[in-house]
């Protein structure tokens, strides 16, 4: 069993394009599960641009691509998916209006929430978080590992973590539970997408339960 990985874009404005399609790029051939969209903000526009490209850029490669909270631009671009913020519309509600097939990832934050968004229907995944402090979020305490099993727990619907992961954080992560993490500065720089996903793939493998999610539809 492999643990799902969703790399998340970082902030960029449209003269920085290029670099997310070569990220994005990178990320379809190493094999990474799940690129999200995350670009707050970006008009329209020039989000439909940037989407259609880092599709493009997908082709061919097993990765599905989800935008962040815009289902119209998601729909129009002709990505995978679309991932829903904890305050976005219900996922069953995207389900009934959304083509057969599209995955539907959302963000939460408590174990009421988890129950709430799995109970629903609708979702493929579930992002918790925000579980390791990180820069990103400034003043605000990771909510830990224990957190993190607790909500992994509540629902049978697989679960990511989100929020200051890293490398020597990924063991902790898998002990929780989890099915895998999404990360933004885990795949910025200069590190290597190839070598992250090995690592990856290593702590996974000799977890306690060896695993113990199929990551087929992903």
């Amino acid at each position: 069993m492999q643990p799902i990985v969703c790399m998340i874009t970082e902030p960029v404005t449209p003269d920085r394009f290029e670099s997310v399609v070569a990220r994005v790029a990178e990320a379809g051939r190493a094999g990474v599960h799940i690129v999200q969209i995350r670009q707050r903000t970006l008009d329209g526009g020039p989000l439909l641009t940037l989407v259609q490209r880092c599709v493009a850029a997908l082709a061919g490669t097993p990765t599905r691509l989800v935008v962040n909270d815009r289902l119209d631009v998601a729909l129009a671009a002709g990505a995978h998916g679309v991932h829903l913020r904890g305050d976005s519309m219900p996922a069953p509600r995207v389900r009934s209006i959304a083509p057969r097939g599209l995955l539907i990832g959302r963000s939460v934050h408590t174990v009421a929430e988890a129950i709430a968004a799995a109970t629903g229907g609708g979702i493929d995944y579930l992002v918790f978080g925000t579980t390791f402090s990180t820069p990103s979020k400034p003043g605000r305490a990771g909510a830990g590992v224990e957190a993190l099993a607790a909500v992994v727990a509540a629902t049978s619907v697989p679960v990511l973590a989100v929020g200051g992961v890293a490398v020597n954080r990924l063991a902790d992560v898998a002990r929780s539970g989890a099915a895998g993490f999404a990360a933004i500065g885990l795949f910025t720089g200069d590190a290597k997408v190839e070598a992250v996903l090995f690592e990856a793939r290593e702590v996974w493998t000799t977890r306690p339960d060896a695993g113990g999610f199929a990551t087929g539809r992903y």
